[in-house]
């Protein structure tokens, strides 16, 4: 990007400063070197803005070599236009001089540093040669400055260079942090939820036969386990964009053991994770509604479309007091509130001692 702009940036500058230049040489010339002057400005734009063309278009560094020619054999018009007796060699020392200063910005060094420099030293010979020195020495030391303002020039592109690559290190070490930082929360993400359903299959029903709540020869025991194992065994990897969020809650309805009257659209299509994430939520609050409500008796209610939605899950069992559950509960913590928090969507639940239990689950899409 850089080199591009400097690239850029030298074409501009040499095109800006050509209208100035020109216009200097054809007020400065006496009446009777105006057309021949006019001549060498006709041919100094012509490759001025050839030469820009390039500089935008072009690649490799030959055209600098013939730009130095060039501008060597413009200065040498000074020797056939009399423009050293007329004092008019000013607008080609801007010439010289702005090609010293502009080519640093796209050459390497060592290239840059000799275009200057015989462009700045033939300029300089030329004068001389044309008896310069003889007539006003301040036309050769003004020329003489072109090389330092090429060195000028270099130095502060070296420390645009410099600072340029300086970002680069930065942005790359930002970017590289910031692939680690992403790489670490996937993986706590997914060990997360990878707890959150081995708590929610196998660990709760293992636990409820660990504790006698369900006798060990059950007839839904062993499909339980299998549909437990499945779930554990899935792959996040291969899931579907779209999943149909009625579907997956009747899929789970249908292993809770409640009664549960279950009020919802035909079909809801989501994002994959997302609806997914709402059925795990709404199979734990159902699971604990099993578990620790008193009551076989549920409502499920979904209302809302793929933009916003609302998913009730309510009991009319015992209820608790939600400022006493424990931290280290991950129910509540991590299964119902932890799912809808990672893909935006939010958790209520409201309960009290003997009025029952009402679970809301709510998300709305991005803008």
């Amino acid at each position: 990007m850089l080199v591009r702009f400097g690239r850029r940036y030298a074409a501009g500058v040499r095109l800006a400063a050509l209208v100035p230049i020109c216009v200097i040489a054809l007020f400065r010339a006496p009446p009777e070197q105006v057309t021949s002057t006019a001549y060498v400005v006709g041919a100094a734009a012509g490759w001025t803005c050839g030469y820009a063309w390039w500089l935008r278009a072009g690649r490799g560094s030959a055209p600098v070599a013939l730009d130095v020619v060039v501008m060597l054999g413009l200065f040498a018009s000074v020797l056939w236009t009399d423009a050293v007796e007329d004092r008019n060699t000013g607008w080609l020392r801007l010439l010289v001089t702005f090609a010293g200063v502009t080519c640093q910005w796209h050459t390497p060094a060592p290239a840059g540093g000799a275009a200057a420099l015989v462009a700045g030293g033939g300029a300089v010979v030329i004068l001389f040669a044309a008896g310069a020195w003889d007539v006003d020495p301040a036309l050769v030391r003004g020329t003489m400055w072109a090389v330092p303002a090429a060195v000028l020039s270099r130095a502060a592109w070296a420390l645009v260079q410099r600072a340029a690559e300086r970002a680069d290190r930065m942005a790359a070490e930002a970017e590289r942090a910031r692939n680690e930082s992403l790489l670490a929360a996937a993986i706590r993400t997914e060990e997360r939820e990878h707890v959150n359903s081995l708590h929610d299959t196998a660990a709760t029903t293992l636990l409820m036969v660990g504790i006698g709540q369900v006798h060990a020869d059950a007839d839904w025991l062993a499909p339980q386990a299998r549909r437990d194992l499945d779930r554990l065994r899935y792959d996040s990897r291969r899931a579907p964009e779209f999943a149909d969020l009625v579907g997956l809650l009747r899929a789970d309805l249908d292993a809770a053991r409640l009664t549960v009257q279950f009020y919802a659209p035909a079909r809801l299509p989501l994002p994959f994770d997302v609806a997914r994430a709402i059925a795990d939520a709404a199979r734990e609050a159902l699971t604990n509604v099993r578990r620790h409500a008193g009551t076989t008796c549920a409502t499920v209610l979904l209302r809302g479309d793929g933009a916003a939605l609302c998913l009730d899950i309510a009991d009319q069992g015992k209820g608790f007091s939600p400022r006493d559950v424990p931290a280290t509960r991950r129910g509540i913590r991590e299964s119902v509130r932890g799912r809808m928090d990672r893909v935006g969507g939010t958790a209520t639940i409201t309960s009290a001692e003997g009025e029952g239990t009402l679970v809301r689950l709510e998300w709305r899409a991005a803008p």
